[in-house]
């Protein structure tokens, strides 16, 4: 047995992954544990976790794999801060104590996190190797064009390759400050949203706007190439010699300072994240097509947090020259561990490589699973009241149900996911047809903006007859069209007054500009959510449900059955469905206005 052990840590969303011959046993975010959302810390409690579920120690693990090079990163940072001095010596001043402390000494803190019970080899991939590496190796190709974008790695912020058998080339990259990533997490900031966690909310707000400012964009502040190569004009931006994404030149050519986070976004903030996004997409299908045309090949894999942007993804699926376009679940910083961890097995130990269909990825589901004891156990220490449903048939029947009659449930089932999306483990169900299901669940369950939209889950063989192209998306990772859709009239309605249009046979999941983030469940997808589809399919005739993570604004998605609990009461959720435990809301103790207070449980 060969055992590896991947490791991203210290700049955004750590994550551990455990790699046995070959084949991934496990893989975890620190933030899951910790519960500090987009944890960076060293992932001492995801390692455990990952050890824990191979059955093995830090002893017998035969490599630890670090998915960068912090020395080429911090010689990135100096470089940068020597270019624009002294304009920088405020932000350099922060960022030292932070490098000097711990950055610099990633072996000292994996051994610590280790709890100093291994001696092996410690390796360093290069950050979009590992981007790389985690896209290919899963993937379901012999080979395949590679693409990973993001905002930056030691020096690359984009980089294209090819990946054959058990190895990877990357031919071209493109280098700091001209990052595709950061000029996305740009307009994060300036329409008021907070970089690296909201940049899934400027995506859900430029359907509401017109890209005005696309042109703007394209003559002033980003130099588009054919090829999809580009250069940023670095007066517009502030990341490189201060604490802030944008300049007081950027302010000017778009009409004012930025949004202060918090405020409700007006029809400026809405018309450049559409004039944002569109550039966005616009750069991707060029670097796709110039891909292709380099490579020849009719596979292409991403990765990189950019490849989590399923609206430029739905476009490459539809638009690009690809046949066959494989995207990592796990696509940001998160998923470097897993790609680390595979490129120390094939591209470092040399071993073979044999495609795994559907992929090597299990679904994502690769976090930990709770026994009916541990979830009776969690239930009982909290108060909680509920009935063991231990019949699959009759759990679905029961749950069906009550989606039908406009409740929403809780669904904790199985492995957690691995990555940002909630894939039907830990997830809360909804009811797609009720016009008023997106705004209750925004603003009582998971409390948040009401312009966010829900993604749907749908049984794959009935996609077709709701979604345009209806192809198969197990990992929602991609937007796909809304049969039926109605345009709303723009004329009458503009910014969030297109909430209040009934937009397809499914509102709850139907986008104000027709799109849907889907999810399809095959036959070998999740059985039990395969049987409550089909289930819910038999008692209203539609095969699809809302799809959202089972967590609040603010908070990582829930890992333990007494953290899901603890969720319930502290939302407007109707019921919840923990293994084969069912609470209902009203069966709980205490006054209504109790479920404010709900039980806290405390991370490990």
């Amino acid at each position: 047995m060969t055992a590896i052990l991947g490791i991203s840590a210290l700049y955004h969303d750590s994550a551990a992954c455990l790699v046995r011959d070959g084949r991934v046993v496990a893989a975890a975010q620190e933030e899951r544990f910790s519960r500090r959302k987009h944890d960076s810390s060293m992932p001492a409690r995801a390692v455990r976790y990952c050890l824990g579920e191979g059955g093995i120690g830090p002893e017998r693990l035969d490599a630890v794999v670090f998915y960068e090079k912090p020395l080429l990163r911090f010689e990135r940072l100096l470089e940068t801060y020597l270019a624009f001095a002294p304009s920088g010596l405020r932000s350099f001043m922060r960022a030292m104590p932070q490098w000097l402390g711990e950055k610099l000494f990633v072996p000292r803190a994996i051994d610590e996190c280790l709890g100093r019970g291994y001696e092996g080899p410690i390796y360093f991939t290069g950050h979009h190797l590992s981007h790389a590496a985690s896209a290919f190796y899963p993937s379901p190709f012999d080979e395949a064009a590679i693409l990973t974008m993001d905002g930056v790695g030691e020096w690359s912020t984009t980089a294209w390759g090819v990946g054959r058998g058990n190895g990877i080339r990357l031919e071209q990259d493109i280098g700091f400050p001209h990052s595709l990533g950061l000029l996305y997490s740009a307009f994060t900031f300036y329409t008021g949203f907070r970089v690296n966690s909201g940049e899934y909310k400027l995506m859900g707000l430029a359907p509401y706007g017109e890209p005005v400012f696309r042109d703007a964009i394209l003559e002033h502040v980003v130099d588009l190439r054919e090829d999809g190569s580009f250069r940023l004009d670095q007066r517009y931006f502030g990341y490189c010699d201060g604490l802030a994404m944008t300049s007081p030149r950027f302010h000017a050519l778009f009409g004012g300072p930025p949004r202060p986070q918090g405020a409700q976004p007006g029809q400026r903030e809405m018309d450049l994240a559409a004039s944002g996004q569109a550039v966005v997409e616009e750069i991707v299908l060029r670097m796709a097509r110039h891909v292709h045309a380099r490579t020849g090949l009719p596979s292409l894999c991403l990765a990189g947090g950019v490849a989590l942007n399923c609206v430029a993804n739905g476009r490459i699926a539809r638009e690009g020259p690809f046949e066959h376009v494989w995207i990592q679940p796990a696509a940001g910083d998160a998923g470097g561990a897993l790609g680390a961890a595979l490129e120390a097995w094939h591209g470092i130990m040399g071993r073979p490589r044999i495609p795994a269909r559907p992929d090597g990825q299990s679904g994502s589901l690769l976090g930990p699973s709770y026994d009916l004891m541990t979830v009776r156990n969690d239930l009982d220490r909290l108060g909680a009241r509920y009935a063991i449903i231990g019949d699959e048939d009759a759990l679905a029947d029961r749950v069906a149900d009550l989606l039908g009659s406009g409740r929403v449930v809780g669904w904790f089932q199985g492995r957690m996911e691995y990555g940002p999306r909630a894939l039907g483990a830990r997830s809360i169900l909804a009811d797609p047809r009720d016009p008023g299901m997106q705004r209750r669940l925004n603003l009582k369950i998971k409390k948040r903006e009401s312009f966010r939209p829900f993604a749907p889950v749908c049984l794959a063989e009935r996609a077709r007859g709701y979604f345009d192209p209806g192809s198969p998306s197990p990992y929602m990772l991609e937007v796909q069209g809304v049969r039926g859709f109605d345009a709303p009239d723009r004329g009458r309605f503009r910014g969030l007054d297109l909430l209040d249009e009934v937009r397809s046979p499914i509102p709850a999941v139907t986008h104000v500009d027709g799109s849907a983030r889907l999810q399809t469940i095959d036959a070998d997808g999740s059985p039990r959510l395969r049987r409550l589809l089909l289930a819910f399919e038999g008692k209203t005739g539609c095969p699809v449900l809302v799809n959202t993570s089972l967590n609040v604004r603010g908070e990582p998605i829930v890992r333990t059955p007494g953290e899901a609990y603890a969720c319930f009461r502290s939302t407007d959720m109707d019921a919840i469905v923990i293994g084969d435990c069912l609470c209902l809301a009203e069966d709980q103790a205490g006054p209504e206005g109790a479920r404010r207070d709900a039980p806290r449980f405390e991370p490990d």
